[in-house]
């Protein structure tokens, strides 16, 4: 079965799933109709958060996905009605959201640092690093991708 999640940078290296934190748990919502998505979408794009894409996904790998980052799934059928203030979190996103708007510069710094890591490991100055015409190039290669 096909369920659709809201993906930012979908495809890319800094792909996210969106989740919600609800009472020290994170919840990944796996919606059934596609339209409730969409809807779910709009409203967050409402309150200025980056605007995800809908990705249409096998719900067992999804599901196997969450148990292994420790993520809780969960299914929003057709139709589905809240009947708590949490279950209203899954029809309509918090009016308070993480911020979110250093998310790619906080991979970009997670990046840099393993480079770094690596380079010191390997024994290399950060001038050796910088000043060979390979290591420009690939790196310049790779910032391409980002």
């Amino acid at each position: 079965m096909r369920v659709h999640v809201l993906l930012f940078d979908a495809g890319t290296d800094s792909e996210g799933i969106h989740s919600l934190e609800i009472g020290g748990r994170t919840v990944v919502l796996l919606f059934e109709n596609p339209d409730d998505a969409e809807r779910y979408a709009g409203l967050l794009e409402a309150q200025d958060f980056p605007v995800p894409s809908i990705e249409a996904l096998d719900r067992v790998e999804v599901e196997a996905f969450c148990s292994e980052a420790g993520y809780e799934p969960r299914f929003i059928e057709t139709g589905f009605l809240p009947g708590s203030d949490e279950e209203r979190l899954f029809i309509s996103p918090p009016e308070s959201n993480r911020d979110v708007s250093r998310w790619k510069e906080e991979i970009d710094t997670d990046a840099e640092s393993a480079s770094d890591a690596a380079g010191e490991s390997e024994g290399e100055s950060d001038s050796a690093v910088k000043s060979s015409p390979e290591l420009d190039e690939l790196r310049q290669r790779l910032e391409g991708l980002l």
